[in-house]
């Protein structure tokens, strides 16, 4: 299947085979971001004018989901293809990939790609098995720490696994570098854009994969109503808007700039045509800095942000830039999600990945190839922080139940109801029997996640080999 898709990728720009050379890879994932944030999902007021030339460019998903509805068990989910049922890190705890997890970067440079991370990683904490130099990344410069990536001004980031000291002040700095700075040197996120293009530079004679996984816009939650943290607010500055909103809209253009930045670079090096670009984001909209997302209607026609499982929690943007390949201008309806990114990161650089993921390559949505998309029966998550939770969607129906695996769960049919407004729950027995029964099957347990006693039913869930 991968050769298959490499080679009729290829004949489709008219282009011998690069057997040679197969393509580079760049995954951007920018840090809640919601679905209705960039000007191509409809934002009207937030200027992205870069990003927005992207999906002219090439394929706009409608219907893409993040791993999660947080930070760190939505990059676990795309880093090892498998959903939160059972992948290692399932909420934001300092929980470490183990050195039995398989990751994406693995894969790639195996396979002799070059490979580099820059920005937040959230996967592993200093000195542990999970940091990216021992989960399959040559390079990487940026924040292991979450708490840590809250701060743009800190006084440190990461190369490989040396602390990199910055010119900036933090009092009273956390033990992993969190806090606020009173003295602002260097911003965060300028560092990490000009470690991606450094990166680029260096290694763009030979197939590479770049994990550009930006901070911005998520919010530094240690500065309270001052946390959407942006050296100038630019071209919001005199906008008759609460600051916060005006920080949050120049983070969001500051981030589209460094886009734009990134792509001219591809091109200046001649390689805009070997290059496959993905953009999305890791979760929904986040409602923390002072930011309110409903002043930017930044979940567009969902329901819910950060944090829900409703759509505006982890539906999110998803575009695919490939000149001479993917379509420009297309849009897809597929439903997919970042667990795929590793099947379809093997197909289209020619190289097999794991059987046992969760994980359904959409290589063939990319290239125009729809009668060959396979589609997954079930998507699944399930969230841990407060008030446990697991969702499904199965075609157009979507499943929720709160606590997990016990909880009364609401049904939603999303054809007819984006919105999740109403529950038809009462109206469908053998649809929520059906996904109940899918939420206790993938449902995995796992001593790092313990499901509040409280939410436990009265049964043990099956094991996931019924599936």
């Amino acid at each position: 299947m991968s050769v298959i898709l490499l080679t009729a990728a290829l004949a489709l720009a008219g282009k011998p085979e690069r057997a040679a050379r197969p393509p580079n890879l760049i995954f951007i994932l920018a840090d809640d971001l919601g679905y209705g944030d960039l000007g191509c999902y409809g934002q009207p007021r937030i200027e992205t004018p870069r990003i927005d030339q992207m999906a002219r460019e090439g394929m706009r998903f409608t219907q893409f989901y993040a791993g999660s509805t947080v930070c760190a068990p939505s990059r676990c989910v795309l880093m090892t293809g498998l959903n939160t049922g059972h992948c290692r890190i399932r909420g934001n705890a300092r929980v470490n990939l183990a050195p039995t997890d398989r990751t994406v970067a693995e894969l790639l440079r195996q396979a002799g790609y070059a490979t580099g991370l820059t920005g937040k990683w959230g996967l592993g904490q200093e000195g542990s098995s999970g940091v990216p130099t021992r989960q399959g990344f040559d390079f990487f410069f940026g924040y292991l720490d979450q708490a840590h990536a809250h701060n743009y001004y800190p006084t440190f980031l990461l190369r490989n696994e040396e602390r990199v000291r910055l010119g900036n002040v933090v009092p009273n700095e956390g033990p992993d570098g969190q806090g606020v700075a009173s003295v602002k040197v260097e911003y965060s996120h300028d560092r990490i854009s000009d470690e991606a293009l450094r990166f680029i530079e260096q290694h763009k004679d030979r197939p590479f994969f770049l994990y550009l996984a930006l901070t911005i816009p998520h919010a530094n939650n240690e500065a309270g109503k001052q946390g959407m943290e942006v050296p100038e607010l630019g071209i919001y500055a005199e906008r008759d808007w609460p600051d916060p909103e005006k920080g949050f809209a120049a983070m969001v253009t500051r981030m589209d700039r460094d886009v734009g930045r990134l792509l001219d670079r591809l091109k200046q090096y001649g390689i805009d045509d070997q290059t496959i670009v993905l953009f999305t984001s890791d979760n929904g909209p986040h409602r923390e800095g002072g930011h309110d997302p409903d002043f930017f209607d930044s979940n567009g026609p969902l329901r819910g942000i950060k944090r829900d499982l409703y759509e505006g929690g982890v539906r999110v943007p998803m575009i695919v830039r490939w000149p001479g390949h993917v379509r420009p201008g297309a849009v897809s309806d597929h439903v997919g999600y970042f667990g795929d990114f590793m099947a379809t990161a093997a197909d289209l650089t020619g190289v097999r990945a794991p059987g046992d993921l969760d994980s359904i390559s959409f290589a063939p949505s990319l290239l125009g190839r729809d009668a060959e998309q396979r589609k997954h029966d079930f998507l699944y998550w399930e969230f841990y922080e407060g008030r446990s939770a697991q969702a499904v969607r199965q075609g157009d129906w979507k499943a929720l139940r709160s606590p997990m695996l016990s909880g009364r769960i609401e049904l939603y049919n999303l054809a007819r109801d984006l919105g999740e407004h109403a529950d038809v729950a009462g109206e469908h027995a053998e649809v929520v029997a059906r996904l109940g029964r899918i939420m206790e099957r993938a449902h995995v347990p796992s001593p790092d996640w313990r499901v509040p006693d409280a939410a436990r039913p009265k049964r043990a869930p099956a094991n996931r080999a019924a599936l």
